[in-house]
């Protein structure tokens, strides 16, 4: 294995220095790779140049990285650094990725101490319902024969669908859910057993199939785990809220979604039989790929009233019908009250139902008392813009801030019910004692933050991802102990090394004795 890396590693180096633009000093690159090749990021320095060129493909030569560390050591992946200089010496440093370079826009290295670990979801803590389930079954067999009826006078024929399923299956089906569906969609299931005839789908939930019964339960067990994109991009991560507001729980994904109709797009419709305060058991959502920090939509509170709908739609001609590929689309339209999330600055009149704000590049201090006026507000980032009191914050239900502080007063935040994730920066010294009193506090960035006295940042008990400058972690290393829940932390900075995240790692406690260093010369 070491004659193969130092082998892909005289030939990436070489590479990189015959596409290097002229005057460079110095090439840094780094990225990732696997068995399909890798990313690729970083610059050449030459003096006086605004812009140093594209970097070059590396594509081939870094699959041919990871796949002999593959072999001999098990590691699905690697992370990776090569730094080159004209004279033709390189360094090329390759450990786990448990070690890289953060992606998203910000500088520095992450560094995962507990991959098994995950923030906690906002949904999981909301207040449970308690309704009665409103579908009807006998309601709601008699609305899709119906409903079969109007689409028929539509296409011109009646749709084949499949034969129906026994109550046999259907038991047997629960069984493997490990729970009931709700009455309403079973009965539909004895009248046919989803829409796809072969190959061939009717779409019949609004552009989406409806699903077969082996194919709903497959999809129950693929779908019950939330998506994970990494601590990048999650340790501050906002899920909306539905409209009606506390209807459905604020979560990517849910293993009480049941999923029973598909667009084919990896967007689903599913019945909620885990619904917040104000739901009902086997409500429908929409959820899946375009709803994962969005969250899920809510759609109807059974299946029952969503056929309903459709019938209504049908019969106000409020569709459009595609005859050559005999497409039925509905255009009911089950779009939000007004936005939900505004980029720029706060408008003069705030959106009732706004729940999230990024506030860019402001001339001054921004007043946040207007943001009164949303009180489902859950992320507040002023980005390049500062403030000087944090106070309206404190009766929102913000879980997301980021702020440049002006005078790093952060008592208003003391014992915030809702905050999940800071980052902050400050033009003043900062006191973090506020922040003890947080009770669902868990991602923390203060890298651009004036911080004393970092050893507060060990009564955090449920603090699992934490940010810091070089300077920073070494004060904290040296005169504190860490956070307990710590599973992630970032190195941040845009001139720290792969091997300055290495030594960080090992001082938080991950073993990066198998770290891979080869250094030549062309």
């Amino acid at each position: 294995m070491a004659e193969a890396v130092e082998d892909v590693g005289r030939r990436m180096a070489g590479r990189i220095a015959a596409g290097a633009p002229s005057g460079w000093t110095r090439a840094l690159l780094s990225g990732d790779a696997g068995r399909r090749g890798g990313g690729v990021t970083g610059r050449y320095t030459v003096p006086g140049a605004r812009g140093a060129g594209g970097l070059p493909p590396l594509h081939d030569l870094l699959r041919d990285l990871a796949e002999p560390i593959r072999e001999e050591r098990g590691w699905g992946g690697v992370s990776w650094e090569m730094d080159c200089l004209p004279s033709g010496e390189y360094r090329l440093v390759v450990f786990t990725r448990s070690v890289g370079r953060v992606t998203g826009g910000c500088g520095g290295y992450r560094i995962v101490l507990d991959p098994a670990c995950r923030p906690p979801r906002p949904g999981l803590r909301q207040e449970a319902g308690t309704s009665a389930p409103a579908g009807d079954p006998e309601v709601a067999a008699a609305l899709f024969r119906t409903y079969l009826d109007r689409r028929a006078a539509v296409v011109g024929h009646r749709e084949e669908l499949p034969p129906p399923v026994t109550a046999a299956a259907l038991d047997a089906a629960e069984r493997r859910i490990g729970r009931p569906l709700p009455a309403d969609l079973r009965a539909l299931y004895l009248i046919a057993d989803g829409d796809a005839v072969g190959a061939d789908a009717r779409y019949l939930f609004d552009g989406r199939t409806w699903l077969s019964l082996d194919r709903l339960v497959r999809e129950c067990g693929e779908g019950r785990d939330s998506p994970w994109s990494g601590w990048d991009l999650e340790w501050d991560a906002v899920v909306f809220d539905a409209t009606p507001a506390d209807t459905v729980r604020r979560c990517a994904a849910h293993s009480d979604w049941l999923r029973f109709a598909s667009g084919e797009d990896g967007n689903h419709l599913a019945v909620d039989m885990a619904p917040a305060r104000d739901g009902r058991p086997g409500q429908v959502i929409a959820t899946g790929r375009d709803h994962g920090h969005e969250g899920p939509a809510y759609l109807a509170d059974s299946v029952t009233s969503l056929l309903r709908e459709y019938i209504a739609l049908l019969e106000k001609g409020a569709y459009e019908y595609e005859e050559e590929d005999e497409y039925l689309c509905l255009l009911g339209h089950r779009g939000e009250v007004g936005p939900r999330q505004i980029i720029g600055g706060i408008p003069d009149e705030v959106p009732a139902g706004l729940q999230a704000i990024h506030i860019n590049d402001a001339a001054g201090p921004v007043d946040l008392s207007p943001l009164a006026a949303a009180p489902g507000l859950r992320r507040l980032h002023l980005n390049r813009s500062q403030t000087g009191d944090l106070t309206p914050v404190r009766d929102l239900p913000v879980e997301s801030l980021r702020v440049v502080l002006e005078d790093g007063d952060l008592t208003p935040l003391a014992g915030h019910p809702h905050l999940t994730s800071l980052d902050l920066s400050t033009t003043a010294p900062a006191d973090l004692t506020p922040l003890r009193g947080i009770p669902h506090l868990h991602g923390l960035d203060l890298a651009g933050a004036d911080v004393p006295d970092p050893s507060v940042l060990a009564d955090l008990p449920h603090l699992c991802y934490l940010a810091l400058d070089q300077r920073q972690w070494a004060a904290l290393l040296r005169d504190g102990e860490l956070p307990p829940a710590l599973a992630a932390a970032r190195l941040a900075g845009d001139d720290v090394t792969f091997e300055d995240a290495l030594t960080l790692a090992s001082r938080l406690g991950l073993d990066t004795g198998a770290a891979l260093r080869v250094a030549g010369a062309l």
